[in-house]
């Protein structure tokens, strides 16, 4: 593996990273089982407790990435002209439908997530059949709120983005209430209006139920502050601000949010990218609310793709900010197109003890402080609130500003109107809010559902000439469905 290199003026070398291999206790869901087929192991049929419920509920979690062809759609990527080829990444940076099915695809991605939502009907079966009920609310409480993030993130995903006016009648996706009992179960697509009221409809249900004593380490469970993070996300893309705010402000006891985000100008930014690494996806990061393990070749692979994070984009993303001060995340790079900056790093699983094969995986935060604070502050920019939407940009900037001075580095509507030239106090909020999501979660695959929301156009240009659009209206937008899902009757994405 070739030395990494800090990109500041002295270039001083920084050792190799070594991957560390890490056990697994058991392989979860084969990846041979079709998406809605789950043929159920010892797990699954002996529920007779709580605890083995929590157990079967530790597979309620899509394993799988959505990073890779997400980011590579987006305006964070450029064409180096080299760089290793995938198929998640090329046929997503070309606006072609992928042609992949191993792991960072969509058909990985969509299996996953109908495998995350077997377990949780299993697990609510389990719940409602028992005798003593009372006995296995918490249990219920996460496998409601688990189906329904799963269902939400292939609605956001495979489905047309949510809109009031055109919901009722955009394609959804099957939604999933009950364990099969029969082999290519047929399935109806129904509407995105439908999968975001049953979405909403078992996380209402679900969020009073859990409680964080039920798991030794909650933040590979649904914790209430990951719920009520999603419950942010949910009513967010929605656009029922009054919620969104409500359910953000229960995040965390006292509203705390400043000590549970991610320390980059102070505990992070005297870390080696080793030490980063360690840190950045570990359930002792307060930031990490929810983690979930992923076979995926991400962490092998970031910054190494022909399609990725270029001189040009990184210099846009990360170089400049309305706070006038400079960014902390540090960028590092392999060569001279090969930027990245140090976040997911793959845990190589061997197939058994002495063997030389095995399968990469990447520990990926699936919800996080910041985002509490980013959906707060952009609801409260679409509910005229605009102090407190400053507060809350305000606060980030504490966090991510090199040297952070309030007196110097404060936002302010005429500091955003200075920046952007944008005298719209609301226009010019969220122009804030996406620039300071795009530079928190690059290379984290974030950035797509922000352009999703907002139908921003994408341009990709290619090293031999091309100009690639997707505009506001072009069905490429929408990840298309895995053929295999037509032998249960699911109608494909038109193209």
């Amino acid at each position: 593996m070739p030395s990494y290199y800090i990109t500041s003026t002295n270039k001083r070398k920084i050792r190799p990273l070594a991957i560390a291999a890490f056990a697994v206790v058991a392989l979860l869901a084969a990846g041979c089982k079709k998406y809605l087929e789950q043929v159920p192991d010892s797990t699954w049929t002996d529920l007779s407790t709580p605890a083995k419920v929590s157990k079967l509920l530790g597979t309620a979690y899509p394993q799988s990435s959505y990073i890779a062809m997400c980011e590579a759609m987006t305006d964070n990527v450029g064409d180096k002209g080299v760089g290793i080829y995938d198929r998640p990444n090329q046929d997503a940076y070309l606006f072609r439908d992928i042609q992949s099915i191993e792991q960072d695809s969509p058909e990985s991605y969509w299996t996953a997530c109908y495998t995350a939502i077997a377990a949780a009907n299993q697990a609510l079966q389990a719940c409602n059949n028992a005798v003593d009920k009372a006995a296995y609310q918490h249990q219920k409480g996460e496998a409601l709120v688990a189906r329904a993030y799963a269902h939400f993130m292939l609605v956001n995903i495979f489905a047309k983005v949510y809109d009031a006016g055109t919901a009722a009648t955009d394609a959804g996706i099957p939604y999933v209430t009950e364990p099969e009992t029969v082999v290519m179960k047929q399935y109806d697509r129904k509407t995105v209006a439908y999968v975001y009221d049953m979405v909403e409809k078992d996380l209402l249900e679900g969020l009073p139920l859990i409680s964080d004593e039920a798991y030794s380490v909650p933040r590979y469970h649904f914790n209430r502050s990951a719920a009520y993070v999603f419950a942010t996300r949910f009513y967010l893309y929605k656009k029922d601000y009054a919620k969104v705010v409500a359910y953000a402000n229960q995040t965390f006891a006292n509203n705390d949010i400043a000590t549970n985000m991610r320390q980059w100008n102070s505990t992070y930014s005297s870390l080696s990218p080793a030490q980063i690494y360690d840190l950045y996806a570990n359930a002792k990061e307060n930031a990490n609310l929810l983690i979930v393990e992923t076979p995926s070749l991400w962490g092998r692979n970031v910054g190494r793709y022909r399609y990725d994070l270029d001189y040009a984009h990184q210099v846009q993303i990360l170089r400049y900010n309305v706070t006038g001060g400079d960014w902390v995340y540090p960028v590092y790079y392999f060569g001279s197109q090969d930027y990245f900056v140090p976040k997911l790093t793959e845990y190589f699983v061997k197939s058994s003890v002495n063997a030389t094969i095995g399968q990469p995986y990447v520990m990926v935060p699936l919800l996080t402080t910041e985002e509490v604070l980013f959906n707060r502050a952009e609801a409260n920019a679409y509910l005229n609130k605009t102090s407190a939407a400053l507060k809350d940009l305000n606060l980030f900037a504490s966090k991510r500003i090199r040297n952070y001075d309030a007196s110097l580095h404060g936002i302010t509507l005429s500091t955003i109107q200075n920046f952007y030239g944008i005298s719209d106090a609301r226009t010019g909020l969220i122009h804030t809010i996406l620039d300071f999501k795009r530079a928190e979660y690059v290379q984290e695959g974030m950035r797509w559902f922000d352009m999703q929301r907002y139908k921003m156009p994408v341009v990709h240009h290619t090293r031999e000439g091309q100009i690639l659009e997707l505009k506001a209206d072009d069905n490429r937008r929408v990840f298309q469905i895995p053929e295999s899902a037509t032998t249960s009757g699911i109608t494909l994405n038109p193209r």
